[in-house]
Formats: structure tokens, C-alpha cells, sequence
């Protein structure tokens, strides 16, 4: 979803696409396993969209609990498409107001812009409707955070389905199926996308996960050994950071779950 072609039109209203034109960017993540499949058909990589100018994490205070350890997940693999990446922290009227600011600031400081949102009393979304105008903008993140919700309060005219939270497993269930692009007026497009269960980037080595943490950038170049995977290596300028407070440990929790599940060498 996304792609800009070359088409020609018939006669008849139908149309031929004759080039695929390269794509300035695109969002991706590893392919879902699915049963039986091969060890190489689990790496396939899975593009969610392409061209787009922004993109917006939805996370939720409750229903389903608010997990940092997932919200960052998705921020390595927008960080890795190299795309303007925010973050929405929905259903704040059912949040305790201290830990939502002390998770707020947090990514903030880091560099994110965070919007605090609640479609209960419609709060946070003027500042939020500013970031969209003449904008791709696409919403990504896990089944039943309010996205389907926010969209409709923000255009009503969209309709879209609006699923719940499940009693039995305090998860979302999936009401949009697709990437669907939608145009909304003054120049400006919403990609919604299926919420998703699980989150893991593509592409990424071991020894670059680092990058695609923005607090770490002014220290990678401080580690002993290039190829350091800020772990057990000597001289890690990253594990110092974190010693003297400028790295917080719960993002560096984050970076060591995520690391435990890239491959060490990567074939493309």
C-alpha cells in the first residue's frame, strides 16, 4: 500500500499498471510464522506500506495494558525504515495520571513526540489533527489500543469498524484486515493498518540494533570494539551510559530482549 505506478486507462474505465515507481521508503516487519512453514519462509519480510511521511505507534494505558517492551519493538522497526516516527499513548481517562506522565517524559526525552489522547473526552486531539495535515500519515500498533476509534473521532466521515477488548484474553480483536489508504481532504492521507499480536523488525544485525535506539547515537562510536553488541563486551560505552543515568534501564531491558531475537548473520 502506498506504491505511485504508471497505469494507463481503457476505454472501459479499467486500467493497466506498466511501472512500479521506486518507493522513497517503506515500513516493514518480519513475516508472522505460520504452521509448518520453513526456517527461510519465517524470515520473509512483510511490507506494511511504503511512501509514507509519517507514522504514529498507538499504544493504550489499559485494555489492553500499556507494554513498553512491545511499544518498543515497533519503534526499532520504524527507526530502521528511517521514517518520522510518534507516538500516541490513547485511553488516558483510564490511566494513573503519574505513570502516564513518568512513561510520556521518557520519550519524550529521548526524542519522540508523544500525544496523549482519550476518545472518551476527545482530549489531545487538536494537537494531534496539526501533525497530519498534507501528510501520508500511517496509524500502526496492537489490536484493541483505540486506532479504529481515534481515526473516527478525528474523521467521522470514515465509519470505520470498531472492535473490543477480550474478556479472556485481555487482548484487542482485529477489526480492520488491510493497509488501506484513505484520502480525507486538504492534501492528506490515512493508511490504517490491522492491529498486530506480535512485533518483530526485519533485517536487522545484531551489531546495528544499537542505531535504531536514538538515545544510544552519542555513544556507539565511543565502544571499544566496532561490531559491539553493548552487552558483555568490554569498554561499552553504552553500558557506561546506562551506569551514569543516561540511558534508562528500561530501555535497555527493551534493546536486550530484542536483541536476544535477531539473527546473528542475515542473508539477503
Amino acid at each position: 500500500m502506498g506504491d505511485s505506478v504508471l497505469f494507463d486507462m481503457n476505454d472501459d474505465g479499467t486500467g493497466v499498471i506498466y511501472e512500479i515507481l521506486e518507493r522513497k521508503n517503506h515500513l516493514s516487519r518480519k513475516a508472522i510464522k505460520t504452521r509448518g512453514a520453513s526456517y527461510r519462509g519465517e524470515r520473509l519480510e512483510q511490507v506494511i506500506a511504503s511512501n509514507i511521511d509519517n507514522i504514529f505507534i498507538i499504544v493504550s494505558t489499559l485494555e489492553p495494558d500499556f507494554n513498553n517492551k512491545t511499544l518498543d519493538r515497533f519503534l526499532v522497526a520504524c527507526e530502521s525504515s528511517h521514517i518520522k516516527t510518534n507516538i500516541i499513548i490513547n485511553k488516558t481517562d483510564l490511566a494513573d495520571e503519574e505513570t502516564l506522565n513518568q512513561w510520556a517524559t521518557l520519550y519524550k526525552e529521548i526524542g519522540y513526540r508523544v500525544f496523549l489522547t482519550s476518545t472518551k473526552n476527545s482530549s489531545g486531539f487538536t494537537d494531534l489533527a496539526k501533525y497530519l495535515k498534507g501528510k501520508k500519515n500511517l496509524f500502526w500498533g496492537q489490536s484493541g489500543v483505540g486506532k479504529s476509534s481515534l481515526l473516527n473521532l478525528l474523521y467521522p466521515n470514515l465509519n470505520l469498524k470498531v472492535g473490543e477488548v477480550s474478556n479472556y484474553t485481555s487482548k484487542g480483536t482485529h477489526t480492520t484486515v488491510t493497509t488501506v489508504m484513505i484520502y480525507v481532504g486538504d492534501e492528506t492521507y490515512i493508511l490504517d493498518t490491522p492491529g498486530v499480536r506480535e512485533i518483530d523488525p526485519f533485517g536487522i544485525r545484531k551489531e546495528d540494533l544499537g542505531h535504531y535506539f536514538k538515545e544510544f547515537e552519542n555513544y556507539l562510536n565511543n565502544c571499544r570494539f566496532n561490531t559491539c553488541t553493548h552487552h558483555h563486551e568490554p569498554d561499552c560505552a553504552i553500558i557506561k551510559a546506562l551506569e551514569n543515568g543516561k540511558v534508562s534501564y528500561e530501555r535497555y531491558d527493551s534493546y536486550l530482549r530484542i536483541l536476544e531475537t535477531v539473527e546473528k548473520d542475515i542473508n539477503f
